[in-house]
């Protein structure tokens, strides 16, 4: 009998159409012999609606659906049930959960409390490790403490916004322009704007501010953007290093996603031993922050030598996206990769 697996994607973050992306190429990726796929998308208002199949969330037509999904926090369900005009019309029984959620409501660790209290297998880290790692301040926090050089920084939260001459005296004192201004909290480069000045800076705080509560502004590091993926459960192995060669200025939204010059390697020339540093590096933050299945995390390499950027716990599975990539690049294909993620769920509920 084949398992039921749900494929959770869409959210209600900014990254949506992305997460839309990924989640084709993890359905594609699945293997059907041994899968029933439960397609539930979650449009940007928040409805859970189930998806016909891979060609609705390809041409979109999933957010017409008429049938909506609810997952039970009751462990003796361990499924959920599809509602059709508000009323209940089928049980279905999940076996495992794979979240192909970016940002806000998805890899910020609110979907996987709900996981947890469901008490079904799901890919990827828990509650604390979702929560911390998409938080770019606490992530620099955390990162503190191992001694891995990072950017310099300084938090804002959105409420002293309301006094911005003295949040732009605190920041200048700190840090010198140009500075990057992030909200704390969102990925694929949403809302983060490069800031030459004091009028760039309080443009990019209140942008940054549209987009979450919590602003990081950080030094600007001069730098090849450099990548590496990790992948395991009490094991973990961290891949090779690729490096993003943005089109523009940074790497932001449009240069990632709709900018065709912008290109990836999966084997940039490094100084020597530089790349067993960021592979060494790399997995000491994915343990730090309690990761669990996967993780992408991304570094600057300038001067001085390596320095660390963020790390991305549920990251991009587009065609492309780094993680599949660098996993490809060592012999593991996508279907291949999504079985391994899968199997790694089923072990961390074991444990």
């Amino acid at each position: 009998m084949k398992e039921k697996l749900m494929v959770l994607f869409g959210g209600r973050s900014s990254e949506h159409e992305i997460s839309c992306k990924s989640a084709v190429t993890v359905i594609s990726s699945a293997d059907p012999e041994r899968y029933e796929l439960v397609l539930v998308g979650i449009t940007k208002e928040g409805r859970w609606l189930l998806a016909e199949d891979l060609r609705a969330i390809e041409d979109g037509s999933w957010r017409d659906s008429k049938k909506s999904f609810m997952l039970s926090a009751d462990t003796s369900v361990h499924g959920g049930y599809v509602l059709e005009d508000g009323k209940i019309s089928e049980y279905v029984y999940i076996d495992v959960i794979f979240p192909v959620l970016h940002g806000l409501y998805g890899e910020d660790g609110t979907v996987q409390g709900l996981f947890e209290l469901s008490g079904i297998p799901y890919a990827g880290s828990g509650v604390f490790a979702s929560a911390a790692a998409m938080d770019k301040v606490y992530t620099k926090v955390i990162v503190d403490t191992l001694g891995i050089r990072q950017a310099d920084y300084a938090a804002v939260h959105r409420t002293e916004l309301k006094h911005i001459e003295e949040v732009d005296e605190r920041i200048e004192a700190k840090l010198s322009y140009p500075m990057f201004v992030k909200p704390s909290c969102a990925g694929s480069s949403v809302g983060v704007s490069k800031a030459e000045n004091r009028k760039e800076l309080e443009k990019a705080l209140y942008n940054a501010a549209i987009h979450d509560s919590k602003i990081l502004v950080e030094e600007t590091i001069v730098g090849r953007e450099i990548e590496c993926a990790i992948l395991g459960g009490e094991e973990v192995e961290a891949s090779g290093t690729g490096e993003i060669i943005a089109a523009a200025d940074f790497y932001d939204y449009d240069a990632k996603y709709n900018n065709s010059e912008s290109v990836t390697d999966t084997h940039p020339a490094l100084p020597e031993g530089v790349e067993e540093e960021i592979r060494t590096d790399a997995v000491r933050i994915f343990k730090a922050l309690g990761c669990y299945g996967l993780a992408r995390v991304d570094f600057f390499l300038d001067k001085r030598g390596v320095v660390f950027n963020e790390i991305n716990t549920l990251p991009g599975f587009t065609g492309i996206s780094m993680y599949p990539m660098l996993w490809e690049d060592r012999g593991v294909d996508k279907k291949r990769l999504v079985q391994i993620l899968i199997d790694l769920s089923k072990e961390h509920r074991e444990h």
